[in-house]
């Protein structure tokens, strides 16, 4: 009897430390490789100036012993530092404290999100998670479960020197219209022509225009030579309309005359026209404003309310006095015939300018600018603005101009003091623009995003781009840049998983493609697209452009699966 009990006493011994064996903090520390964590993304990689850590796991069924509680903390080990991310707290059932219980029979899933700030030693580093458990008195640390290795960076690989500036354009007219004038008067009444108009300045001016004035000026062409002949308005309109036809031929007659005597006939006969024009309202309104009449606002105020010109001239006669003035002062100077020369004045061709360009001082403002945008050599076109900026009519484009001149010269502080002045002038999509870029160059992106915004132009958005880039917010990127294809573009998309898109841009963008940094993003598209002859090709492009690629290829974590091949 004594045998049996004894015999029962160690059987339940037994159960009882196998029992105890299974849901302790002990059988837990031999089972970590039952459990069950992986992160995203593995390799972890940096946006912006943050790594961001999403862990996801099970603990398995029959795992996590009823009395135990553990903290669970992620750990990135690089060089001989380290960052601990934020612990996390689980327990069993019947655990005191705090924790995400999770039950014996069944385990439970769990998730973790966390994130640190980048440093540039981190990209070789080993991401851990550290398990401490604790069962009444008893505290044990389980073997570090490793989570993921090194932190790819090549959302660092951004060009941040490539903006867009804006050039302001000119006002330069290659031709412009202008016309020389004399006029003749007539008696009242009467188309005949009186002596003394054939000895006036105006028509002495007029001879003297086409026989000297235009020759010397082979730039100036003349398009016609056109007789505008009048009537005052009074008496019957047909009358007048006759009477300023026969004005009009009669100064056609005279200026014939003229050009024969000048022997000028030949060359200028065949370009008059005689126009016209009947009654003169159009010039009685505007004598009567520059006039002293007494009531000449009551008068133009007829002129305003009544269309009808018999009505209009009946009112004007009532006023008696007033039509007295008129009849003196106003309708005189209204029998006329016009002579008008019309000229197109040529302005430098372009070839011109850019010869001229050497010499600026000798041109006007716009020519100036037009000249500017025609050359070439960096260090004429910064001579040419400087002369604009120094004319006296000069505005904010010579400015402006002269800043995106020292930016393709690399000089991005006289660059930025030349964008600060043009847009201390004019605040407009290309100052603002091209402050905002010069501002990001200088490092301080909130202040370019708020001058890039305010422009709103296309060159403002893709300057906007690049910013995106830098913090992470790949689809605006994508979305500020447009259609445009560049090296930041096709590193934008890359970064945002559209490979293809990536791989699109890059080969759409002749500055960039064959570029040392275009051949090694071309590389890492290759290698996302799982393209190891891609990954091979272009990173030996790259490499024989830039040696240095070679030594950085060997730890890029993008090449991690092709490092062997």
């Amino acid at each position: 009897m004594k045998t049996r009990s004894l015999l029962f006493l160690s059987a339940i011994a037994l159960v009882s430390m196998v029992f105890f064996a299974c849901s302790n903090i002990g059988s837990m520390q031999k089972k970590m490789s039952q459990f069950n964590a992986k992160v995203s993304p593995d390799p972890l990689e940096v946006h912006g100036d943050t790594v961001a850590v999403s862990i996801s796991g099970k603990f398995p069924e029959k795992f996590f012993a009823k009395k135990v509680s553990v903290e669970a903390t992620p750990i990135l080990h690089y060089g001989s530092s380290e960052v601990k991310l934020k612990a996390r707290q689980y327990k069993g059932e019947k655990a005191a404290g705090n924790g995400d219980v999770v039950p014996f029979e069944t385990g439970k899933s769990f998730s973790y999100n966390d994130k640190f700030a980048y440093a540039p030693s981190m990209s070789q580093s080993d991401l851990k998670l550290k398990i401490v458990g604790s069962q009444g008195s008893k505290t044990v640390e389980f073997p570090e479960i490793d989570l993921a290795k090194g932190v790819i960076t090549t959302s660092y690989l951004v060009d941040k020197k490539d903006v867009k500036v804006m050039s302001s354009k000119d006002n330069f007219v290659r031709s412009t219209n202008g016309s020389f004038e004399a006029e003749m008067l007539f008696d009242y009444n009467s188309a005949k022509i009186k002596p003394a108009e054939l000895k006036d300045k105006d028509m002495e001016e007029l001879v003297n225009f086409l026989a000297k004035t235009l020759p010397a000026n082979p730039r100036m062409k003349i398009t016609n030579i056109e007789i505008q002949s009048y009537a005052s308005p009074e008496g019957e309109i047909f009358l007048n309309t006759d009477l300023s036809t026969a004005r009009g031929e009669s100064g056609k007659t005279v200026l014939m005359d003229l050009l024969k005597k000048n022997k000028l006939d030949a060359q200028y006969a065949s370009m008059i026209q005689t126009n016209p024009k009947g009654e003169d309202w159009a010039g009685f309104k505007d004598l009567m404003e520059k006039s002293g009449i007494e009531d000449k606002d009551l008068i133009i105020r007829v002129l305003q309310r009544t269309s009808d010109l018999q009505a209009r001239e009946q009112e004007i006669k009532n006023m008696s006095k007033t039509y007295v003035e008129i009849d003196k002062q106003i309708f005189p100077k209204l029998r006329r015939a016009i002579f008008r020369v019309n000229y197109v004045l040529e302005g430098y061709s372009d070839q011109e300018l850019k010869t001229m360009a050497s010499n600026p001082s000798s041109l006007k403002y716009e020519e100036l600018l037009r000249a500017g945008s025609l050359v070439t050599d960096l260090n004429v076109q910064a001579a040419v603005y400087k002369d604009a900026e120094s004319k006296a009519n000069g505005d904010y484009r010579a400015s402006n101009n002269l800043g995106v001149v020292y930016m393709n010269q690399g000089k991005t502080n006289e660059a930025k003091a030349q964008f600060e002045k043009a847009y201390g002038m004019k605040k407009n999509a290309e100052t603002a623009c091209n402050l905002g870029a010069a501002t990001k160059l200088s490092g301080d992106n909130k202040k370019a995003m708020a001058l890039l915004n305010e422009s709103g132009s296309s060159e403002a958005k893709y300057n906007m781009g690049s910013i995106n880039i830098q913090t992470g917010n790949y689809g605006a990127a994508i979305n500020n840049m447009g259609a445009t294809k560049s090296y930041n573009s096709a590193l934008a998309r890359c970064l945002n998983k559209d490979f293809s898109g990536a791989k699109a841009d890059l080969e759409g963008c002749n500055k960039d493609n064959n570029s040392a940094q275009g051949l090694y993003l071309m590389a890492i598209i290759s290698a996302r697209m799982n393209d190891a002859n891609g990954v091979k090709d272009n990173l030996a492009k790259a490499i024989e452009k830039d040696a240095k690629l070679g030594e950085k290829s060997k730890t890029d974590l993008e090449f991690r699966n092709f490092q062997s091949k």
